[in-house]
């Protein structure tokens, strides 16, 4: 299947590996050219470098954290000078810190919020008037199955990303007049660094190992497995492309059947 993305420009945040390094390599191989953003320079220009020696698609990176939106406005002017335009944008952030309510300071939210919500705010707001004024642009927001289904012991997470749920749903009716769709694509429980982190923090809490804790949740999963980012970044450049150009203001887990809701 043709996507219709050969020539398009994409930004993905958080690119350096996981979920946004492979949502970059499966766009990259769709024949978009890059932006990527991460706050670890060397390991960021190491995944630049690969991508544009296994695609062939030229590749920019840009070290900025997301979380500071004077290195959102520096990664969308970059973006800009090298290639004239954004027609694509993909949000993404690492994790905020685990923990219940009582053990979460007024600092640590609003550390949390700068990370998940308003980075999602500057980068769109930074990019819209581009899409606006061309007629098309594709915006997807990673955020987490636990917008659909609370994940326990992960107060930040279930809070914020739900948060960028209802501000993308809005402004998915506001802008869909200009061709530009908003969606967001929710990961499982996924093999990368974000979930190494979560089992290692849960067999210290409650005195088991790491691997008894993804065990755990592998039996919780119908495909009794973790996925792989590959998988989720299939379907991601589906959404980011020019055949989804009739779906707009959706939320799409990738887990493996995890939640069990209807819609």
């Amino acid at each position: 299947m043709d996507l219709g993305l050969n020539g398009k420009i994409a930004l993905v945040a958080a690119a350096s590996k996981g979920l946004g390094r492979a949502v970059a390599e499966e766009l990259a191989a769709e024949g978009a050219s890059l932006v990527l953003c991460a706050r670890g320079n060397d390991e960021l220009q190491a995944t630049c470098a690969a991508i544009e020696k296994a695609h062939g698609v030229p590749v920019l990176g840009i070290a900025a954290n997301v979380a500071e939106p004077a290195d959102v406005a520096r990664v969308v002017q970059a973006a800009l000078a090298r290639f004239g335009r954004v027609d694509v944008l993909v949000t993404n952030a690492g994790g905020p810190p685990a923990g219940t309510f009582d053990a979460l300071s007024p600092e640590i939210w609003q550390a949390a919020t700068h990370l998940l919500l308003t980075s999602v705010v500057e980068l769109t707001r930074a990019v819209l008037p581009g899409m606006k004024a061309q007629g098309w642009g594709r915006i997807l927001n990673i955020t987490s199955i636990s917008v659909k289904q609370p994940v326990a012991n992960l107060m930040l997470s279930n809070s914020l990303r739900a948060a960028v749920t209802g501000m993308a749903r809005t402004l998915a009716t506001e802008v869909a007049p200009f061709g530009i769709t908003v969606n967001n694509i929710l990961p499982g429980y996924t093999r990368t660094e974000r979930v190494v982190s979560l089992a290692e923090a849960a067999a210290a809490r409650e005195g088991i190992s790491a691997a008894d804790a993804t065990a755990r949740w592998e039996a919780e999963i119908p495909m009794r497995r973790l996925g792989e980012p590959r998988e989720f970044a299939a379907l991601a450049a589906f959404l980011c492309s020019e055949r989804a150009s009739y779906i707009t203001g959706t939320s799409v887990p990738v887990d493996g059947g995890w939640i069990r809701s209807l819609l």
